[in-house]
């Protein structure tokens, strides 16, 4: 229903207007009438009407000077004019200015008003359709927006979107202009599940727009190439190449992606690993070309160079042709989280090396990105966070965890060689580090000097004389010096160390009082037994049995 507001001083005017016709049943509705250009403009202000028919000789304020102010201040509204002979002059200049139409008193019948009318609403018809094509332009263009892209890419690859019918209404059909044919690439940064695993939502965020940035400046034009961020540092790119060879779009995306590797290293020191999916000619297939990358990509072994780029279809001649997925470990055992922590409180490095390798060993064929794999190395770091607990007070200086490797140094992992090689100069350092603790106190430098050679060499063959050559004191100083300060001779306190390491092996219940004696240093068991009776006041046998009398 299309308003009507009529604005004349005559009343006699506005009531011939008033009924010429049933106004309701063509479509429009007379709201009112306006006896001067101060009440119209009143009126408009409250209510505006879609048509306006204006006198154009009025007092005061005339037609032409009302038309004038409607078309500034409301622009939407169409004016008609009506007039008598000797006010042509007037009407043509509204008429220039944009009125509809005008209509003289004299003539003024049912079919003449109606006919204007009705040209009236086709003006507004039309330019309610263009307003509509404006704003389908405009959504179209906010729609073609990097962020709105990516979005659209990501629901497509994860299957949220139904391709063919969300390219109808937003115009996606567009977002790739003469391509023929598409790849999608599955991109993960490796170490993206233990690098984020201590930060905030917005710290990881801000990491992943980070990624999808740098990997987008790469592949330059988002309208042939594009980056999209799945989840869990996993990110799909997708091609669009003019050119159906696939042998030439296999060989471009390769390049690409080696380029978006490049930056991610250089400028987040991030490793990343990739893999293409098979090709495909619409965007509606690219959530199958984007799996076929993913299967890739989550077969390849850790460690071989040529997984880092593998493709879609490789498979295991010796299998028939099929592809064989690696036995999988998801965590850490009960018991390798014991030897782990029984070697840092015993302050073992080979057997703590040892286990690092075994660790690594058993995952060696996993993805190096996998969960699984990165939930076993998170277990390690946590088991050697609760080990650093155990020994530093929570009230020591945040420099007191100072040589342990940084934690963001894990970024520029790209291998399981490289990762084991971090893991173990880690715990190498976490060990220094219990070292260092258990020799903090009120000693010299050159008495604590001595303590920490000890902890370091009590496995083995170590004398009073190897330690004051290691530190450059006379052997005889050092031993005056030592027993000063610690109570006990040098041999003693060695003794000390192997009995408190013979202890924790025996409480691991994994050992025979013959293999401790060995480990913590010990020639012969007797010798063995004889300084574990003197230190404890019992034997070692009788020491288990304190602590599992049940058993006995």
């Amino acid at each position: 229903m299309f308003k009507v507001l009529l604005i004349d001083d005559e009343p006699l005017i506005g009531n011939v207007i008033r009924t010429l016709f049933n106004w309701k049943e063509h479509g429009f509705e007379f709201v009112g009438e306006a006896y001067s250009g101060t009440a119209a403009l009143t009126m408009l202000e409250e209510s505006p009407p879609h048509i306006a028919i204006i006198d154009v000789n009025m007092p005061e304020m005339n037609g032409v000077e009302l038309h004038g102010i409607i078309r500034e201040r409301y622009p939407a509204i169409k004016t008609i004019m009506l007039s008598s002979y000797d006010d042509y002059d007037y009407v043509r200049e509204c008429l220039r200015s944009g009125a509809v139409d005008y209509l003289l008193k004299h003539r003024l019948d049912e079919p003449l008003l109606r006919n204007v009318l009705n040209k009236a609403v086709q003006d507004l018809q039309q330019e309610s359709r263009a307003q509509e094509g404006r704003l389908a332009s405009r959504k179209m263009e906010e729609s073609m927006k990097p962020v709105f892209i990516r979005s659209y890419i990501a629901d497509l690859v994860r299957g949220k979107e139904d391709a063919g019918t969300f390219d109808a209404a937003s115009g996606m059909e567009n977002l790739y202009p003469d391509a023929v044919s598409y790849t999608a690439a599955a991109l993960q940064i490796i170490p993206f599940l233990l690098l984020t695993e201590s930060f905030s939502d917005r710290q990881t965020n801000r990491l992943v727009q980070q990624a999808v940035d740098v990997m987008q400046q790469s592949l330059g034009d988002i309208h042939e190439r594009t980056a999209a961020y799945v989840e869990n540092g996993r990110v799909v790119v997708v091609f669009a190449f003019k050119d159906r060879s696939e042998h030439t779009g296999a060989s471009e995306a390769h390049r690409w992606m080696g380029k978006v590797q490049h930056a991610l290293e250089l400028m987040l020191n991030l490793k990343s690993a990739y893999a293409l999916g098979h090709p495909c000619t619409s965007l509606s297939q690219l959530g199958a070309s984007y799996r076929s990358a993913e299967k890739a990509l989550d077969a390849s072994p850790a460690g071989e160079p040529d997984a880092m780029a593998a493709d879609a279809d490789r498979t295991n001649p010796s299998a028939g042709g099929r592809t064989i997925a690696p036995q999988l470990r998801v965590a850490l055992t009960i018991e390798e989280q014991k030897q782990l922590l029984l070697a840092m409180e015993s302050l073992d490095q080979e057997r703590l090396r040892r286990l690092i390798a075994s660790v690594c060993g058993s995952v060696r064929r996993q993805p190096l990105h996998s969960p699984a794999v990165q939930l076993i190395v998170s277990e390690l770091l946590h088991t050697g966070d609760k080990a650093i607990k155990k020994s530093i007070p929570t009230s020591a200086p945040e420099t007191a965890r100072d040589g342990l490797p940084p934690r963001g140094d894990l970024g520029r992992i790209g291998s399981m060689a490289e990762l084991e090689q971090w893991l173990q100069s880690y715990f190498a350092a976490l060990l220094n580090l219990l070292k260092q603790q258990r020799t903090a106190g009120s000693y010299s430098r050159h008495v604590s000097q001595a303590i920490h050679f000890i902890l370091e060499r009590y496995q083995g063959y170590v004398t009073l004389e190897m330690a004051a050559g290691a530190i450059g004191l006379n052997p005889s100083y050092l031993s005056r010096l030592f027993k000063e300060e610690t109570g006990y001779t040098f041999s003693e306190y060695v003794n000390r160390v192997r009995i408190d390491a013979g202890k924790k092996l025996l409480e691991s219940g994994q050992y025979s009082v013959k293999q401790i004696s060995s480990q913590v240093g010990f020639t012969t068991y007797n010798y063995f037994f004889k300084v574990f009776k003197e230190f404890t006041g019992m034997t070692p046998h009788a020491y288990l049995s304190s602590l599992r009398p049940e058993t006995i």
